[in-house]
């Protein structure tokens, strides 16, 4: 019996899907997730901007490491 590659890639998009949606549900636990020095942060009287750079270089960082790790197998 052959399995379709359709399903099985939706299998594993669901899975992504859940996954991500675990993340989000927790990321606000994590403590200085978006409050890292380095994260720009304007606020001005009718004007706020907000631009995590510390916490994306620090997240790519981890991605990154995390890929390559599962990439030797």
């Amino acid at each position: 019996m052959d399995t379709s590659p359709l399903g099985k890639t939706l299998i594993l998009t669901g899975i992504i899907l859940v996954g991500a949606g675990l993340l989000l549900t927790v990321i606000h636990k994590v403590p200085y997730i978006g409050k890292l020095p380095g994260d720009i942060y304007v606020e001005k009287k009718n004007f706020t901007f907000y631009f995590p750079l510390a916490t994306s270089i620090l997240v790519s960082a981890v991605l990154t490491f995390l890929l390559w790790l599962f990439s030797r197998r």
